[in-house]
């Protein structure tokens, strides 16, 4: 990792032009790459050289990117992907195959809840759910003899509560598995959890690193930390001969550094292709380039929202760990001591029906299925995002049915609040 401060990462790192070059990172808009000779093909797919051959699995306007983002996470390698649920499916079942058993926060978004609960357990992988605020001992007798991976989101969407990272890297480290985080909504400006323990860090970089709904993606950074081969009887898929590239052991021919996304590009991308749109990886090194900037100004008034609709007679709850009363408040303070994100989620008085009310006479703020942009936007999740999900579902993970989640963007504080406060009324 860069020695600079995150800022100045956020707009110089990634790539770095020579003399006579473009600037801005070119956008390679090719499925394809030309070589002399056969052999030189060939020893790209053989993994004996760098370079490209098919967009479906790697290009260079993605890789530019996606160094960047490593380098802002502090990993050691990185790839995008074509959504962050392509990045978190990619990041699990790299390490993860029928008969695998995954620990895993319940307080996660809902499509990354769905994925994990139903469709993987349709390739016969299990979950245990718990607590993100877990003790140790709960956290441990989650596990069994063929768990493979720890999972969980720095700040969950749309809970908003706060993980322990070094409680579940502690759990994971102990029983020989490495703990993945999604860390979307604080981003690496306000948290970088590989410095607390995590080992694969995930991202929808559709949210704030676009920051402007302008495109889908996705990422994966491996910290380079977890020793695959001293737990090489549980990895076998990075510790054992790979028949598909003629016998390669990742582990041992990219090393601890290099073996976790390789294996990811050379298998996963290769037989699903999530990959991202070179376009989409352009568009999204802009938003990154003013990262650190908008940040600020989304916890500037997500704080002051959050405030103002916790004094609010017809609000129930307000969950933002910024606030004093928040359970999470001490755990946010550790790991997020610059603040989280602008996302405010709250609970109107009268469920379902106040929550879709309330919603419909907002003037500047839209309902939109999105979320952490320059833009508020809000919805219920309930009849939305989580849909898919049961009461039961719903309320294990901290999502009443007339919870509203809010994402302040760039507007100014006192203008958002104005429109909160007309539809309230």
């Amino acid at each position: 990792m860069s020695k600079q401060k995150i800022g100045t990462r956020c707009v110089q790192g990634g790539y770095t032009p020579g003399n006579g070059e473009p600037r801005q990172i070119p956008i390679v808009q090719s499925t394809t790459f030309k070589y002399a000779t056969s052999a030189d093909m060939g020893a790209l797919f053989d993994l004996e050289a760098e370079g490209y051959f098919y967009t479906r699995l790697q290009n260079p306007t993605n890789d530019y990117v996606a160094a960047k983002i490593a380098d802002l996470e502090g990993g050691s390698a990185a790839m995008l992907t074509s959504s962050g649920q392509a990045a978190n499916f990619f990041a699990l079942f790299n390490i993860c195959e029928c008969g695998s058993h995954i620990v895993s926060s319940a307080s996660i978004y809902g499509g990354t809840f769905n994925l994990i609960a139903n469709t993987m357990a349709k390739m016969g992988i299990e979950v245990t759910f718990v607590a993100p605020d877990a003790s140790r001992e709960e956290i441990d007798a989650a596990f069994k003899d063929n768990t493979r991976a720890v999972f969980g989101e720095t700040i969950a969407n749309p809970a908003l509560t706060v993980l322990d990272i070094e409680t579940f890297a502690a759990a994971a480290h102990d029983h020989g598995v490495p703990l993945i985080i999604d860390n979307t909504f604080p981003t690496p400006v306000n948290c970088r959890p590989i410095e607390w323990g995590a080992d694969i860090v995930t991202h929808s970089t559709t949210k704030y690193m676009d920051g402007h709904g302008a495109a889908v993606g996705g990422a994966i950074v491996d910290s380079g930390n977890f020793d695959w081969m001293a737990h090489a009887d549980k990895f076998p898929g990075l510790t054992t001969p790979d028949e598909s590239y003629h016998g390669i052991v990742y582990a041992e021919k990219f090393g601890q550094g290099g073996a976790f996304i390789t294996k990811a590009t050379a298998q996963l991308m290769r037989d699903f292709g999530c990959i991202q749109a070179p376009m989409n990886a352009y568009l999204l090194n802009l938003g990154l380039e003013s990262l650190h900037v908008r940040m600020k100004k989304h916890v500037e008034n997500g704080q002051a929202v959050a405030e103002y609709l916790e004094k609010h007679p017809k609000v129930l709850k307000v969950s933002y760990s910024g606030l004093p009363s928040d359970p999470f408040y001490k755990t946010a303070q550790k790991y997020l001591p610059q603040g989280g994100c602008g996302v405010v989620s709250f609970e109107i008085d009268g469920g379902r029906a106040a929550a879709e009310e309330f919603m419909g006479k907002l003037k500047m703020i839209a309902i939109e299925t999105h979320v952490a942009d320059a833009r508020s936007c809000c919805l219920n999740p309930a009849t939305s995002t989580h849909r898919q999900m049961t009461d039961e579902q719903l309320k294990e993970a901290g999502i009443p049915a007339g919870l509203v989640r809010l994402s302040c963007g760039l507007e100014e504080k006192e203008d958002l609040i104005a429109d909160l406060e007309s539809a309230l009324a």
